[in-house]
């Protein structure tokens, strides 16, 4: 067994862990291209996949609101109440007048 099995230096055991789980990139530049393809097929993958979920959420959260609203009746016609009110017109000089000052 080596002799640096046995060293209990604690900022070569960290350098030894840290390298052990560092990214690292090939050197081949073909590799390095694949890798980054790879990369991106995944990233649009996930995309769309992110987007049919959601498209899926929508649509169930629509059928399930018709499901439920489809036994109550919709009100049509002239049946429907009114609502009266009286207006009045303001000019803009009231209009642009301070808060505190209208009444």
């Amino acid at each position: 067994m080596p002799a640096y099995a046995f060293r209990f230096d604690h900022a070569q055991f960290q350098s030894r862990v840290r390298d052990a789980f560092a990214p690292r990139k090939p050197r081949h530049p073909l590799v390095r291209i694949a890798f980054g393809l790879v990369g991106l097929a995944l990233l649009a993958v996930l995309v769309v996949f992110g987007a049919v979920v959601g498209a899926a959420m929508i649509a169930a959260g629509l059928l399930y609101k018709l499901w439920r609203s489809r036994g109550t009746p919709v009100a049509r016609g002239a049946g429907r109440p009114v609502v009266e009110g009286q207006y009045r017109v303001l000019d803009r000089a009231a209009l642009e007048e301070p808060r505190d000052r209208r009444r």
